[in-house]
């Protein structure tokens, strides 16, 4: 979030205190992917404690009461901001169920301006690109040879699953490749990065995803490291 100042725990207008809307966007995507289990309290349509005002009690962002694929997330008004909105919504596609969109607006002049854009964005980006499905969550996207260790191969991947959006029509022009070590040796733990599954479509890199080592793999025995040491001394024994 390198566009983003606090100044204050609060958010209200201060000299200083400023962000983006890309920053946003990746505050919003963290939250929702390291904090999961408080993701459905942004979907509660109407909540009042008791004692307050009636008309408090619905939820500002007004997306919620329009369309039923949306579940997030947070408003913003200040005079200086404007009306802001981060929009997340959830969607089934033939090839991808519960595929997910977020969405920015920022500086709008009013609370209907913030919604009606909002849905504008979410609706081209479910048509302009479609979601492609590299992994499944726990899927290794590569199993190389690993050596002097109690395994001969290393399972590498994610724990959740990999995803690109690409325009709307290429998915079958996507390529991966995978970058890592040569020779991979022992010890490994489990969930180290290892390597970097790339991600392409022609020849401009789309993402770049980090593989973490699926299992451990200790280090074997002297005579096992000293095998394979000789091995990896003739080529035609180490690919």
């Amino acid at each position: 979030m390198k566009g983003t100042h606090y100044v204050n725990p609060e958010g209200l207008t201060e000299p200083g205190h400023h962000t983006t809307a890309r920053d946003l966007a990746q505050l919003s995507m963290r939250l929702m992917r390291d904090f999961p289990e408080y993701a459905h309290y942004h979907s509660i349509q109407k909540y009042r404690y008791p004692g307050t005002p009636e008309s408090n009690d619905n939820n500002r962002n007004t997306l919620l009461f329009r369309d039923p694929t949306v579940d997030g997330l947070k408003t913003g008004h200040t005079k200086a901001a404007g009306y802001c909105l981060v929009a997340t919504a959830r969607r089934d596609f033939p090839n991808m169920k519960g595929r997910r969109l977020l969405s920015v607006v920022l500086g709008t002049a009013s609370d209907a301006a913030r919604a009606n854009e909002s849905q504008k964005l979410l609706n081209w980006g479910y048509t302009a690109f479609e979601g492609v499905q590299l992994f499944d969550a726990g899927q290794p996207a590569a199993t190389p040879r690993i050596w002097k260790g109690k395994a001969s191969s290393l399972p590498l991947g994610r724990t959740e699953e990999i995803v690109v959006a690409v325009p709307a029509g290429s998915a079958a022009q996507v390529t991966s490749e995978v970058i890592r070590p040569e020779p991979l040796e022992a010890p490994v733990q489990k969930g180290q990065a290892i390597a970097t599954l790339r991600v392409k479509l022609g020849g401009q890199t789309l993402r770049e995803v980090p593989l973490l080592a699926m299992e451990s793999v200790e280090r074997s025995g002297w005579l096992g490291r000293s095998w394979d040491a000789l091995r990896l001394l003739m080529p035609w024994q180490s690919k």
